[in-house]
């Protein structure tokens, strides 16, 4: 009996997760390409796609953006050494309708588009066969230093991709269905 395309998306769906430990296999170049035109091809607020990825998987470069992520103090992000590969998403100036939309509806467009566009490169990474783990918190002065990244940009996003180190699946603690669902009123 074959799978079905839509039993394929929920199963990547339910089987991603935020990957802290990778093995040391390299990522093979296509993997990452494929990766990277399914975040190319996200959809964007008045299609302003305001994104620019940079990958990151020269050695010594990565472990020196790693650094930049961990953090001591706090005791988090020191696996990310680990992940071959790093995708750092710039935010890139939007375009007039976006950016119009933004002020008029309170809402920051580009930073909204940016989380369809990591949540297609999580997704994409699964499908690839490989584990993913996005990094809000990290040192962005060093980042943009490191990687000559304009000053007037922001970095939102980073996100560790590379082979996760064991096969299981963890079970995800999320709020109730009902607690986050509702039909026709709040």
């Amino acid at each position: 009996m074959s799978t079905s395309s839509s039993e394929c998306f929920y199963n990547i769906v339910k089987t991603r997760q935020s990957d802290r430990a990778y093995d040391t296999r390299p990522v093979e170049r296509e993997k990452i390409l494929r990766i990277l035109e399914a975040a190319r091809i996200a959809p964007s607020a008045c299609n302003a796609q305001p994104w620019r990825f940079i990958v990151v998987d020269d050695p010594e470069l990565k472990n020196r953006l790693a650094d930049a992520a961990a953090s001591k103090v706090l005791g988090i992000n020191h696996f990310t050494k680990q992940a071959p590969v790093h995708i750092v998403i710039v935010m890139e100036a939007a375009n007039f309708n976006s950016n119009f939309g933004s002020i008029v509806k309170g809402k920051t467009f580009p930073l909204i588009d940016i989380g369809i566009a990591a949540e297609h490169i999580c997704l994409a990474a699964k499908a690839e066969g490989l584990g993913s783990c996005m990094l809000g918190w990290f040192d962005e002065p060093a980042v943009k230093k490191l990687l000559s990244i304009p000053k007037a940009r922001r970095v939102p996003l980073i996100i560790t991709i590379g082979y996760p180190a064991t096969d299981e699946i963890r079970e995800k603690k999320r709020k109730s269905f009902d607690e986050v669902v509702s039909f026709n009123k709040y």
